[in-house]
């Protein structure tokens, strides 16, 4: 079996330009430094800001080639040969919403010309969840007639957690299916979608799996709604970017993707890693090494970003999303353990490296502040009479010039993507779906502004990740916490304040150390003292509904109306789903 031809040329092109931006930044940042002497720390920063700044390179680079859209061939409407089943593992999730999402689901496919059945597999542990889980599995038998294709197995043991769950359907019920659409406890996706992947699945018989670029919905908070925001905007444009770069080794998220069960069965048996946790054990981010392990095996893995009709929830807050991101930082440097394994393909092992990067980075850049610092600290003091028989002064030389164009430099990796994707919207009428394009010039205003705030705050969680892993500190796979996250001062600053003490510590030191520094390190260094504020004001309910839309908010999507009416007819009012669920009793009866 052959994979798709990757595109050389342009993933050259893509490598090298990131890489030509760090240089030069570096270089820059080299002449500046040295119009007051360069120490060794001002190497450090260079070396620091090298890596930085290709980092953040390497971002604009997938927003300029995916910049324009490709449109992808449509298969036939022709009657589906292939069996397939829809697998929706859950752990401790709230039952009443998550079996409504996969009554909806069943209601839209019904009629649809394929054989689709529908698998709930659950790992959970808390004696209400299984309660409520069997509750709600058994009205929902009832009022679909799932006889023959609606199945709900729950593990004793979670091994493997969620990979472990997929793998354990697989070895016992594979075999009966060509296809499975996997998702997860907060997915939905339309019918079209499902079809539309099973269709391209049977026109290419070397696809093993297609990801699709989920939308987050239902959002509330100002921190939600903006995250919703840039992934229905932003999103779509560098994932087209991504997906021109992998060729036949793209990528896999974990949900809201199909896979072809025999590749599936045949390439993706994941090792347990020797040791403990973090870097041992079970495989975290398991979901990149089975992309990996497809395309190693010869199967096309690919992201389809014009699928549309994919949907997830996303956190509330920017606590419970550092909570996620703790556990994805900790998968992402395990593969450190995985990029090495023989036989696979180089953009697989790129893409692994590339995802380690993606949690070190914020470390260089922290590292870099601190070096900057450091190297003001130690600079010797100016000698205006360097020749003893000297009349006139030697005063440096101004390179303030320079340290003004690194700036602008760095702000124009951060700002040129969003603002050509804004450009890119208008042209081709994307944006009508957003709104008004004075309300999506001004989200997207609002959304690099937010963004910028939580940068220093994110980037002080994810450094605190790096060296409590690196330390040997295992933080497991905790809960996900849905709904409202509203958060007060008090319980934010819990949850912050070493990063407002280390806030407060870089303002002392520069204003100690590096007093013509401080300029420039306020846009970090406030952000981190006021954390506790941002924190909390961001988990707050959006006041505005026309900031921060999105397409789905404007017109519902027929999916998400349905699992809404399933779910109200269920528990009565929505405000008591949760409350059902736990008891695993309608509020009604």
């Amino acid at each position: 079996m052959t994979a798709t031809r990757p595109p050389v040329l342009l993933r050259t092109i893509a490598v090298l330009v990131p890489l030509v931006a760090g240089g030069g930044a570096a270089a820059l940042f080299i002449q500046y430094s040295s119009a007051a002497g360069l120490t060794p720390w001002a190497w450090v920063s260079a070396a620091l800001l090298t890596l930085s700044t290709a980092w953040l390179a390497w971002g604009a680079m997938l927003a300029l080639v995916g910049l324009w859209p490709t449109p992808r061939a449509v298969p036939s409407a022709a009657t589906i040969r292939g069996r397939t089943c829809v697998l929706m593992p859950v752990c401790n999730e709230d039952p009443a919403p998550t079996f409504a999402r996969v009554a909806a689901m069943m209601a839209a496919l019904k009629d649809a010309p394929a054989t689709i059945h529908f698998a709930i597999l659950s790992d959970s542990s808390r004696p209400e969840t299984m309660a409520g889980e069997a509750y709600w599995f058994s009205r929902l038998m009832a009022e679909t007639g799932g006889e023959g294709r609606l199945f709900y197995r729950r593990r004793e043991r979670n091994t493997g957690r969620k990979a472990g769950n997929i793998a354990d359907f697989f070895r016992r019920s594979g075999a009966a299916y060509d296809y499975a659409v996997i998702l997860d406890a907060d997915s939905l996706m339309e019918p079209t979608t499902i079809l539309q992947m099973i269709r391209r699945m049977e026109a290419e018989p070397r696809l093993g799996l297609i990801q699709t670029l989920p939308v987050i919905v239902r959002a509330g908070s100002i921190f939600g709604r903006a995250m919703q925001f840039a992934a229905a905007f932003y999103s779509p444009v560098f994932a087209r970017g991504l997906a021109r770069l992998q060729g036949g080794a793209g990528p896999f998220w974990g949900h809201n993707a199909i896979v072809r069960t025999r590749a599936w069965a045949e390439s993706c048996g994941l090792p347990e890693l020797p040791g403990s946790p973090p870097f041992g054990g079970h495989i975290l981010s398991h979901d990149i090494v089975e992309a990996a392990m497809l395309a190693r095996a010869g199967w096309d893995v690919r992201v389809d970003p014009d699928l549309g009709g994919s949907y997830e929830e996303g956190p509330e807050s920017l606590i419970e999303y550092a909570r996620r991101d703790r556990r994805w930082c900790q998968g992402n440097l395990q593969h450190s353990r995985v990029v090495t394994a023989a036989g696979l393909l180089g953009w697989s092992r790129l893409s692994m490296a590339l995802g380690i990067v993606s949690y070190i980075a914020p470390v260089f850049w922290a590292g870099f502040l601190i070096a900057a610092v450091a190297d003001r600290a130690t600079l010797p003091p100016p000698d205006y009479f360097p020749d003893p028989h000297q009349f006139f002064p030697v005063f440096p030389s101004d390179e303030t010039a320079k340290a003004i164009g690194l700036f602008l430099g760095i702000i124009g990796l951060l700002v040129m993507p969003k603002l050509l994707i804004v450009l890119e919207a208008e042209v081709t009428r994307r944006a009508r779906g957003f709104g008004r394009t004075s309300d999506v010039v001004l989200s997207s205003v609002l959304d690099l502004l937010l963004s910028s705030l939580i940068a220093p705050v994110m980037m002080a969680y994810q450094t605190r990740s790096v060296f409590q892993v690196l330390r040997g500190a295992d933080g497991g796979w905790p809960p996900n916490r849905r709904g409202e996250a509203r958060l007060t001062v008090a319980e934010a600053f819990e949850a912050s304040h070493f990063i407002v003490t280390l806030g407060l510590a870089g303002l002392v030191a520069a204003w100690h150390w590096g007093a013509g520094l401080l300029p420039w390190l306020l846009p970090v260094l406030l952000p981190m003292i006021l954390a506790p504020a941002l924190i909390a004001w961001t988990s707050r309910p959006a006041a505005s509904r026309t900031l921060f839309a999105t397409p789905e908010e404007r017109s519902l999507p027929p999916i998400l109306a349905a699992h809404d009416a399933i779910l109200a007819r269920w528990t009565g009012t929505p405000e008591t789903a949760g409350a059902a669920a736990r008891t695993g009793t309608p509020a009604h009866a």
